[in-house]
Protein backbone atom coordinates (compact mmCIF):
# COMPACT_ATOMS: atom_id res chain seq x y z
CA UNK A 1 0.00 0.00 0.00
CA UNK A 2 2.62 2.49 -1.13
CA UNK A 3 0.18 5.32 -1.85
CA UNK A 4 -1.52 4.79 1.50
CA UNK A 5 1.85 4.91 3.25
CA UNK A 6 2.68 8.16 1.48
CA UNK A 7 -0.68 9.66 2.47
CA UNK A 8 -0.11 8.56 6.07
CA UNK A 9 3.34 10.15 6.07
CA UNK A 10 1.86 13.50 5.01
CA UNK A 11 -0.96 13.29 7.57
CA UNK A 12 1.46 12.38 10.36
CA UNK A 13 3.76 15.27 9.41
CA UNK A 14 0.81 17.68 9.65
CA UNK A 15 -0.51 16.29 12.93
CA UNK A 16 -0.39 18.96 15.69
CA UNK A 17 -0.58 16.20 18.32
CA UNK A 18 2.26 14.10 16.89
CA UNK A 19 4.60 14.93 19.79
CA UNK A 20 2.17 13.36 22.30
CA UNK A 21 3.22 9.91 21.06
CA UNK A 22 6.64 10.45 22.64
CA UNK A 23 4.92 10.73 26.04
CA UNK A 24 3.99 7.03 25.98
CA UNK A 25 5.82 3.73 26.39
CA UNK A 26 5.01 1.85 23.19
CA UNK A 27 6.19 -1.78 23.31
CA UNK A 28 8.47 -3.08 20.59
CA UNK A 29 7.66 -6.12 18.51
CA UNK A 30 10.20 -8.08 20.55
CA UNK A 31 8.65 -7.03 23.85
CA UNK A 32 5.16 -7.95 22.69
CA UNK A 33 6.37 -11.42 21.67
CA UNK A 34 8.51 -12.05 24.74
CA UNK A 35 7.49 -14.39 27.56
CA UNK A 36 9.89 -12.72 30.00
CA UNK A 37 9.46 -9.63 32.16
CA UNK A 38 13.13 -8.69 31.91
CA UNK A 39 15.43 -9.01 28.89
CA UNK A 40 12.36 -9.11 26.65
CA UNK A 41 14.34 -8.17 23.55
CA UNK A 42 14.98 -11.82 22.74
CA UNK A 43 11.72 -13.53 21.74
CA UNK A 44 11.71 -17.03 20.34
CA UNK A 45 12.44 -17.13 16.63
CA UNK A 46 8.98 -18.42 15.75
CA UNK A 47 7.01 -15.82 17.72
CA UNK A 48 7.62 -12.83 15.43
CA UNK A 49 6.98 -12.84 11.70
CA UNK A 50 10.07 -12.51 9.54
CA UNK A 51 8.34 -9.53 7.92
CA UNK A 52 8.59 -7.56 11.18
CA UNK A 53 11.63 -5.80 12.60
CA UNK A 54 11.77 -7.03 16.20
CA UNK A 55 13.13 -3.67 17.38
CA UNK A 56 10.32 -1.64 15.78
CA UNK A 57 7.37 -0.36 17.78
CA UNK A 58 4.31 -2.56 17.79
CA UNK A 59 1.06 -1.36 16.24
CA UNK A 60 -1.06 -0.90 19.34
CA UNK A 61 -4.74 -0.35 18.50
CA UNK A 62 -6.23 -1.58 21.76
CA UNK A 63 -6.74 1.60 23.79
CA UNK A 64 -10.44 0.78 24.03
CA UNK A 65 -9.44 -2.14 26.26
CA UNK A 66 -6.26 -0.90 27.97
CA UNK A 67 -4.47 2.35 27.23
CA UNK A 68 -0.69 2.49 26.98
CA UNK A 69 1.46 3.66 29.87
CA UNK A 70 2.45 7.35 29.92
CA UNK A 71 6.19 7.76 30.46
CA UNK A 72 5.57 10.12 33.36
CA UNK A 73 3.49 7.54 35.26
CA UNK A 74 6.53 5.77 36.81
CA UNK A 75 7.94 9.20 37.73
CA UNK A 76 4.75 10.26 39.52
CA UNK A 77 4.41 6.89 41.25
CA UNK A 78 8.02 7.06 42.45
CA UNK A 79 7.30 10.54 43.83
CA UNK A 80 4.34 9.10 45.71
CA UNK A 81 6.47 6.19 46.99
CA UNK A 82 9.18 8.63 48.11
CA UNK A 83 6.59 10.63 50.02
CA UNK A 84 5.38 7.50 51.75
CA UNK A 85 8.95 6.36 52.48
CA UNK A 86 10.11 9.69 53.93
CA UNK A 87 6.95 11.10 55.48
CA UNK A 88 4.82 8.17 56.55
CA UNK A 89 1.42 9.27 57.79
CA UNK A 90 2.39 12.93 57.38
CA UNK A 91 1.87 12.48 53.64
CA UNK A 92 -1.85 12.90 54.24
CA UNK A 93 -1.52 16.53 55.30
CA UNK A 94 2.02 17.80 54.69
CA UNK A 95 2.80 19.54 51.37
CA UNK A 96 6.34 19.03 50.09
CA UNK A 97 7.98 22.01 48.39
CA UNK A 98 9.77 19.98 45.71
CA UNK A 99 6.89 17.62 44.89
CA UNK A 100 4.28 18.22 42.17
CA UNK A 101 1.85 15.94 44.00
CA UNK A 102 -0.94 17.13 46.30
CA UNK A 103 -1.26 15.88 49.85
CA UNK A 104 -3.07 12.58 50.06
CA UNK A 105 -6.02 14.30 51.71
CA UNK A 106 -6.45 16.44 48.59
CA UNK A 107 -5.41 13.94 45.90
CA UNK A 108 -9.00 13.07 44.98
CA UNK A 109 -9.92 16.74 44.67
CA UNK A 110 -7.00 17.43 42.31
CA UNK A 111 -7.94 14.39 40.21
CA UNK A 112 -11.51 15.71 40.01
CA UNK A 113 -10.15 19.07 38.81
CA UNK A 114 -8.24 17.29 36.03
CA UNK A 115 -11.16 15.02 35.14
CA UNK A 116 -13.89 17.67 35.05
CA UNK A 117 -13.04 19.15 31.61
CA UNK A 118 -12.77 15.65 30.13
CA UNK A 119 -16.42 14.95 30.98
CA UNK A 120 -17.77 18.48 30.65
CA UNK A 121 -18.61 19.16 34.27
CA UNK A 122 -17.61 21.27 37.22
CA UNK A 123 -15.06 19.71 39.56
CA UNK A 124 -17.73 19.60 42.27
CA UNK A 125 -19.82 17.28 40.06
CA UNK A 126 -16.99 14.73 39.70
CA UNK A 127 -15.65 12.18 42.14
CA UNK A 128 -12.67 9.94 41.40
CA UNK A 129 -13.50 6.82 43.37
CA UNK A 130 -14.10 3.07 43.42
CA UNK A 131 -14.43 1.14 40.14
CA UNK A 132 -16.97 1.22 37.32
CA UNK A 133 -19.50 -1.39 38.41
CA UNK A 134 -19.19 -0.42 42.08
CA UNK A 135 -20.02 3.15 41.09
CA UNK A 136 -23.00 2.00 39.03
CA UNK A 137 -24.31 0.14 42.07
CA UNK A 138 -23.76 3.21 44.26
CA UNK A 139 -25.59 5.44 41.79
CA UNK A 140 -28.45 2.97 41.44
CA UNK A 141 -28.79 2.92 45.22
CA UNK A 142 -29.34 6.69 45.08
CA UNK A 143 -31.51 6.90 41.95
CA UNK A 144 -33.47 3.65 41.82
CA UNK A 145 -36.37 3.61 44.28
CA UNK A 146 -38.95 1.33 42.68
CA UNK A 147 -42.64 1.33 43.47
CA UNK A 148 -44.00 -2.14 42.62
CA UNK A 149 -47.40 -0.59 41.86
CA UNK A 150 -45.97 2.30 39.87
CA UNK A 151 -42.53 3.06 38.48
CA UNK A 152 -40.32 0.03 39.00
CA UNK A 153 -38.75 -0.91 35.63
CA UNK A 154 -35.12 -0.42 34.59
CA UNK A 155 -34.41 0.02 30.87
CA UNK A 156 -31.09 -1.07 29.35
CA UNK A 157 -29.88 -2.41 26.04
CA UNK A 158 -29.99 -6.13 25.35
CA UNK A 159 -26.28 -6.32 24.46
CA UNK A 160 -25.00 -4.16 27.30
CA UNK A 161 -21.68 -5.17 28.83
CA UNK A 162 -22.38 -8.14 31.17
CA UNK A 163 -21.51 -6.15 34.30
CA UNK A 164 -24.30 -3.68 33.55
CA UNK A 165 -26.76 -6.55 33.16
CA UNK A 166 -25.57 -8.08 36.44
CA UNK A 167 -25.84 -4.75 38.24
CA UNK A 168 -29.39 -4.15 37.04
CA UNK A 169 -30.57 -7.70 37.72
CA UNK A 170 -29.17 -7.77 41.25
CA UNK A 171 -30.43 -4.27 42.09
CA UNK A 172 -33.93 -5.32 41.00
CA UNK A 173 -33.71 -8.47 43.13
CA UNK A 174 -32.35 -6.40 46.03
CA UNK A 175 -35.66 -4.54 46.04
CA UNK A 176 -37.62 -7.79 46.10
CA UNK A 177 -38.61 -7.59 42.45
CA UNK A 178 -38.00 -9.88 39.47
CA UNK A 179 -35.94 -9.05 36.36
CA UNK A 180 -38.65 -10.84 34.38
CA UNK A 181 -41.10 -8.04 35.12
CA UNK A 182 -38.87 -5.10 36.08
CA UNK A 183 -36.11 -5.21 33.44
CA UNK A 184 -36.73 -3.94 29.91
CA UNK A 185 -34.23 -4.68 27.14
CA UNK A 186 -33.83 -2.47 24.07
CA UNK A 187 -33.25 -4.21 20.75
CA UNK A 188 -33.46 -2.94 17.21
CA UNK A 189 -35.88 -5.00 15.12
CA UNK A 190 -34.54 -3.57 11.88
CA UNK A 191 -30.75 -3.82 11.80
CA UNK A 192 -28.80 -6.96 10.91
CA UNK A 193 -26.04 -5.62 13.17
CA UNK A 194 -26.57 -4.82 16.86
CA UNK A 195 -26.98 -1.09 16.16
CA UNK A 196 -29.71 0.64 18.15
CA UNK A 197 -31.04 3.83 16.64
CA UNK A 198 -32.10 6.77 18.76
CA UNK A 199 -35.62 6.13 17.48
CA UNK A 200 -35.47 2.55 18.84
CA UNK A 201 -34.41 3.83 22.25
CA UNK A 202 -37.01 6.59 22.45
CA UNK A 203 -39.73 4.18 21.34
CA UNK A 204 -38.96 1.78 24.19
CA UNK A 205 -38.84 4.63 26.70
CA UNK A 206 -42.19 5.91 25.47
CA UNK A 207 -43.77 2.46 25.65
CA UNK A 208 -42.68 1.87 29.25
CA UNK A 209 -42.73 5.47 30.51
CA UNK A 210 -45.48 4.96 33.10
CA UNK A 211 -43.61 2.08 34.73
CA UNK A 212 -39.95 3.01 34.11
CA UNK A 213 -38.04 4.25 37.13
CA UNK A 214 -34.52 4.29 35.70
CA UNK A 215 -32.53 3.97 32.47
CA UNK A 216 -28.95 2.67 32.25
CA UNK A 217 -27.24 3.06 28.88
CA UNK A 218 -23.67 3.21 27.56
CA UNK A 219 -22.31 6.39 26.04
CA UNK A 220 -20.51 4.19 23.50
CA UNK A 221 -21.59 0.60 22.98
CA UNK A 222 -18.57 -1.59 23.69
CA UNK A 223 -19.21 -4.21 20.97
CA UNK A 224 -20.08 -2.01 17.99
CA UNK A 225 -18.43 1.27 18.96
CA UNK A 226 -21.72 3.13 18.41
CA UNK A 227 -21.93 6.55 20.09
CA UNK A 228 -25.41 7.14 21.52
CA UNK A 229 -27.11 10.54 21.39
CA UNK A 230 -26.71 11.31 25.08
CA UNK A 231 -28.37 14.77 25.17
CA UNK A 232 -31.45 13.76 23.14
CA UNK A 233 -32.03 10.52 25.06
CA UNK A 234 -31.47 12.25 28.41
CA UNK A 235 -33.96 15.00 27.61
CA UNK A 236 -36.55 12.44 26.48
CA UNK A 237 -36.10 10.44 29.70
CA UNK A 238 -36.62 13.56 31.79
CA UNK A 239 -39.71 14.47 29.78
CA UNK A 240 -41.17 11.20 31.05
CA UNK A 241 -39.92 11.68 34.61
CA UNK A 242 -37.32 8.91 34.38
CA UNK A 243 -33.82 9.20 35.86
CA UNK A 244 -30.96 8.12 33.60
CA UNK A 245 -27.44 6.88 34.41
CA UNK A 246 -24.81 6.66 31.68
CA UNK A 247 -22.03 4.07 31.63
CA UNK A 248 -19.18 6.00 30.00
CA UNK A 249 -16.51 3.28 30.09
CA UNK A 250 -15.86 3.57 26.34
CA UNK A 251 -16.79 7.24 25.97
CA UNK A 252 -14.67 8.99 28.58
CA UNK A 253 -11.40 10.24 27.11
CA UNK A 254 -12.68 9.14 23.69
CA UNK A 255 -15.32 11.70 22.69
CA UNK A 256 -16.15 15.18 24.02
CA UNK A 257 -18.76 15.08 26.75
CA UNK A 258 -20.89 17.88 28.24
CA UNK A 259 -22.55 16.08 31.12
CA UNK A 260 -23.57 19.20 33.00
CA UNK A 261 -24.95 21.04 29.96
CA UNK A 262 -26.76 17.90 28.82
CA UNK A 263 -28.47 17.73 32.23
CA UNK A 264 -27.34 14.14 32.77
CA UNK A 265 -28.51 12.82 36.14
CA UNK A 266 -25.44 10.72 36.84
CA UNK A 267 -22.70 8.76 35.10
CA UNK A 268 -19.87 6.36 35.90
CA UNK A 269 -16.70 5.30 34.10
CA UNK A 270 -13.44 3.42 34.37
CA UNK A 271 -10.02 4.95 33.73
CA UNK A 272 -7.92 2.20 32.17
CA UNK A 273 -9.09 2.50 28.58
CA UNK A 274 -8.72 5.85 26.81
CA UNK A 275 -7.72 7.54 30.09
CA UNK A 276 -4.58 5.35 30.40
CA UNK A 277 -4.75 5.04 34.18
CA UNK A 278 -3.48 1.45 34.23
CA UNK A 279 -5.17 -1.97 34.54
CA UNK A 280 -8.05 -1.92 37.00
CA UNK A 281 -7.32 1.69 37.94
CA UNK A 282 -9.73 3.77 39.99
CA UNK A 283 -13.03 4.80 38.41
CA UNK A 284 -15.03 7.98 38.35
CA UNK A 285 -18.52 9.29 38.91
CA UNK A 286 -20.56 12.31 37.82
CA UNK A 287 -23.56 13.55 39.77
CA UNK A 288 -25.32 16.65 38.45
CA UNK A 289 -25.22 19.49 40.93
CA UNK A 290 -29.03 19.50 41.23
CA UNK A 291 -28.83 15.91 42.54
CA UNK A 292 -26.07 16.47 45.09
CA UNK A 293 -27.17 19.57 46.97
CA UNK A 294 -26.89 19.51 50.76
CA UNK A 295 -29.53 21.91 52.02
CA UNK A 296 -29.10 21.67 55.78
CA UNK A 297 -26.49 23.26 57.99
CA UNK A 298 -23.67 21.00 59.02
CA UNK A 299 -24.10 20.63 62.76
CA UNK A 300 -24.12 17.56 64.94
CA UNK A 301 -27.53 18.52 66.31
CA UNK A 302 -29.35 18.52 62.95
CA UNK A 303 -31.17 15.38 61.81
CA UNK A 304 -29.94 13.49 58.78
CA UNK A 305 -32.03 15.10 56.07
CA UNK A 306 -31.45 17.64 53.35
CA UNK A 307 -29.56 15.51 50.82
CA UNK A 308 -30.23 12.68 48.37
CA UNK A 309 -29.89 9.44 50.27
CA UNK A 310 -27.06 7.19 49.18
CA UNK A 311 -24.87 4.39 50.50
CA UNK A 312 -22.37 6.38 52.51
CA UNK A 313 -18.88 6.18 53.94
CA UNK A 314 -16.66 8.47 55.96
CA UNK A 315 -14.76 9.91 52.98
CA UNK A 316 -18.04 11.40 51.77
CA UNK A 317 -18.19 13.47 54.95
CA UNK A 318 -17.46 17.16 54.73
CA UNK A 319 -13.72 17.65 55.28
CA UNK A 320 -14.45 20.05 58.15
CA UNK A 321 -16.09 17.25 60.13
CA UNK A 322 -14.51 14.13 58.63
CA UNK A 323 -11.92 13.65 61.35
CA UNK A 324 -14.22 14.36 64.30
CA UNK A 325 -15.08 10.66 64.27
CA UNK A 326 -18.70 11.48 65.07
CA UNK A 327 -21.27 8.91 64.03
CA UNK A 328 -23.39 11.39 62.10
CA UNK A 329 -23.12 11.58 58.34
CA UNK A 330 -22.67 15.13 57.07
CA UNK A 331 -22.01 14.74 53.32
CA UNK A 332 -20.01 17.31 51.46
CA UNK A 333 -22.08 18.93 48.73
CA UNK A 334 -21.38 17.58 45.24
CA UNK A 335 -20.30 14.24 43.88
CA UNK A 336 -17.59 13.97 46.53
CA UNK A 337 -20.37 13.33 49.03
CA UNK A 338 -20.95 9.95 47.37
CA UNK A 339 -17.46 8.70 48.26
CA UNK A 340 -17.02 5.79 50.66
CA UNK A 341 -13.51 4.95 51.82
CA UNK A 342 -10.37 6.97 51.35
CA UNK A 343 -9.25 6.26 47.76
CA UNK A 344 -6.08 4.52 46.64
CA UNK A 345 -3.45 7.25 46.26
CA UNK A 346 -1.41 4.92 44.09
CA UNK A 347 -4.32 4.69 41.65
CA UNK A 348 -5.07 8.41 41.72
CA UNK A 349 -1.41 9.23 41.14
CA UNK A 350 -1.31 6.96 38.10
CA UNK A 351 -4.53 8.37 36.66
CA UNK A 352 -3.54 11.99 37.26
CA UNK A 353 -0.27 11.45 35.39
CA UNK A 354 -2.28 10.62 32.26
CA UNK A 355 -4.84 13.40 32.84
CA UNK A 356 -1.95 15.88 32.77
CA UNK A 357 -1.41 14.81 29.15
CA UNK A 358 -5.04 15.51 28.27
CA UNK A 359 -4.46 19.07 29.47
CA UNK A 360 -1.25 19.40 27.48
CA UNK A 361 -2.93 18.03 24.33
CA UNK A 362 -5.46 20.86 24.42
CA UNK A 363 -8.44 18.95 25.74
CA UNK A 364 -11.07 16.70 24.23
CA UNK A 365 -11.94 18.88 21.24
CA UNK A 366 -8.36 18.69 19.94
CA UNK A 367 -8.26 14.95 20.51
CA UNK A 368 -11.62 14.42 18.84
CA UNK A 369 -10.48 16.34 15.76
CA UNK A 370 -7.56 13.97 15.29
CA UNK A 371 -9.62 10.94 16.27
CA UNK A 372 -12.15 11.58 13.51
CA UNK A 373 -9.36 11.84 10.94
CA UNK A 374 -7.66 8.67 12.20
CA UNK A 375 -10.78 6.52 12.28
CA UNK A 376 -12.03 7.84 8.92
CA UNK A 377 -8.60 7.12 7.39
CA UNK A 378 -8.66 3.59 8.76
CA UNK A 379 -12.16 3.05 7.38
CA UNK A 380 -11.06 4.33 3.96
CA UNK A 381 -8.13 1.91 3.89
CA UNK A 382 -10.38 -1.02 4.80
CA UNK A 383 -12.81 -0.11 2.03
CA UNK A 384 -9.93 -0.01 -0.47
CA UNK A 385 -8.81 -3.57 0.27
CA UNK A 386 -9.19 -6.20 -2.43
CA UNK A 387 -12.58 -7.71 -3.13
CA UNK A 388 -11.11 -11.04 -2.07
CA UNK A 389 -10.30 -9.58 1.35
CA UNK A 390 -13.54 -7.64 1.73
CA UNK A 391 -15.55 -10.80 1.15
CA UNK A 392 -14.26 -12.01 4.53
CA UNK A 393 -15.24 -9.09 6.77
CA UNK A 394 -17.74 -6.32 7.38
CA UNK A 395 -17.52 -3.16 9.51
CA UNK A 396 -20.43 -3.10 11.97
CA UNK A 397 -19.65 0.28 13.53
CA UNK A 398 -21.93 3.07 12.19
CA UNK A 399 -20.48 4.65 9.03
CA UNK A 400 -21.44 8.15 10.23
CA UNK A 401 -18.33 9.39 12.04
CA UNK A 402 -20.50 11.46 14.40
CA UNK A 403 -22.09 8.24 15.66
CA UNK A 404 -18.88 6.52 16.70
CA UNK A 405 -15.76 7.04 18.73
CA UNK A 406 -12.18 5.92 18.08
CA UNK A 407 -13.19 2.37 17.20
CA UNK A 408 -14.13 0.21 14.25
CA UNK A 409 -15.60 -3.20 15.03
CA UNK A 410 -14.95 -5.70 12.24
CA UNK A 411 -17.15 -8.76 11.87
CA UNK A 412 -15.15 -11.61 10.34
CA UNK A 413 -16.39 -14.55 8.33
CA UNK A 414 -17.17 -17.53 10.54
CA UNK A 415 -14.15 -19.44 11.77
CA UNK A 416 -11.53 -16.76 11.02
CA UNK A 417 -11.17 -15.08 14.40
CA UNK A 418 -8.48 -17.29 15.94
CA UNK A 419 -6.41 -17.31 12.74
CA UNK A 420 -6.64 -13.54 12.28
CA UNK A 421 -5.71 -12.82 15.90
CA UNK A 422 -2.74 -15.22 15.71
CA UNK A 423 -1.45 -13.68 12.48
CA UNK A 424 -1.88 -10.10 13.72
CA UNK A 425 0.00 -10.84 16.93
CA UNK A 426 2.82 -12.49 14.93
CA UNK A 427 3.14 -9.17 13.09
CA UNK A 428 3.17 -7.20 16.37
CA UNK A 429 -0.31 -5.77 15.79
CA UNK A 430 -2.43 -5.60 18.95
CA UNK A 431 -6.22 -5.40 18.73
CA UNK A 432 -8.83 -7.17 20.82
CA UNK A 433 -11.43 -9.79 20.07
CA UNK A 434 -15.04 -10.29 21.00
CA UNK A 435 -16.18 -13.82 20.32
CA UNK A 436 -17.43 -15.34 18.22
CA UNK A 437 -16.28 -13.27 15.22
CA UNK A 438 -15.44 -9.61 15.99
CA UNK A 439 -12.16 -7.75 16.29
CA UNK A 440 -12.19 -4.20 17.65
CA UNK A 441 -9.64 -1.75 16.24
CA UNK A 442 -9.19 1.49 18.16
CA UNK A 443 -6.74 4.19 16.97
CA UNK A 444 -6.24 6.44 20.02
CA UNK A 445 -5.33 10.02 19.09
CA UNK A 446 -2.89 10.54 21.97
CA UNK A 447 -0.41 7.96 20.69
CA UNK A 448 -1.54 6.34 17.45
CA UNK A 449 -0.46 7.50 14.01
CA UNK A 450 -1.90 7.37 10.52
CA UNK A 451 0.95 5.02 9.65
CA UNK A 452 -0.33 2.65 12.36
CA UNK A 453 -3.55 2.40 10.33
CA UNK A 454 -1.59 1.48 7.19
CA UNK A 455 0.46 -1.13 9.04
CA UNK A 456 -2.70 -2.63 10.52
CA UNK A 457 -4.42 -2.98 7.13
CA UNK A 458 -1.28 -4.57 5.64
CA UNK A 459 -1.14 -7.08 8.49
CA UNK A 460 -4.89 -7.64 8.36
CA UNK A 461 -4.71 -8.48 4.65
CA UNK A 462 -1.93 -10.99 5.34
CA UNK A 463 -3.99 -12.49 8.20
CA UNK A 464 -7.02 -12.88 5.92
CA UNK A 465 -4.82 -14.58 3.32
CA UNK A 466 -3.64 -17.03 5.96
CA UNK A 467 -7.26 -17.64 6.91
CA UNK A 468 -8.24 -18.36 3.31
CA UNK A 469 -5.33 -20.75 2.94
CA UNK A 470 -6.02 -22.69 6.14
CA UNK A 471 -9.77 -22.95 5.54
CA UNK A 472 -9.32 -24.11 1.96
CA UNK A 473 -6.64 -26.60 2.93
Amino acid sequence: MASAAEAAKVLDSEDPLASMREEFNIPTAAEIASTRLVDSAAPSASSVSSAVDASSKCVYLCGNSLGLQPKRTPTRINQYLSTWATQGVQGHFKPLEDSPLPTWLDADARAADLMAPVVGASAAEVAVMQTLTANIHLLMSAFYHPDPKGKHKVILESKAFPSDHFAVETQIRHHGLSPDTSMVLIESPYSQDPIISTYDILSVISTHAKEAALILLPGIQYYTGQLFDIPVITAFAHKHDIAIIWDLAHAVGNVPLSLHAWDVDAAAWCSYKYLNGGPGCIGGMFVHERNSVVTREITDEKPEEGYRNRLAGWWGNDKATRFRMANKFHPVSGAAGFQLSNPSILDITSLSASLELFQEAGGMQALRKKSLKLTNFLEKLLKEMSDQDKALFRIITPPDSEQRGAQLSILLAEGLLDIVMRELEARAVIVDERKPDVIRVAPAPLYNTFNDCVLFVDAFSAALAAGRSEKSG
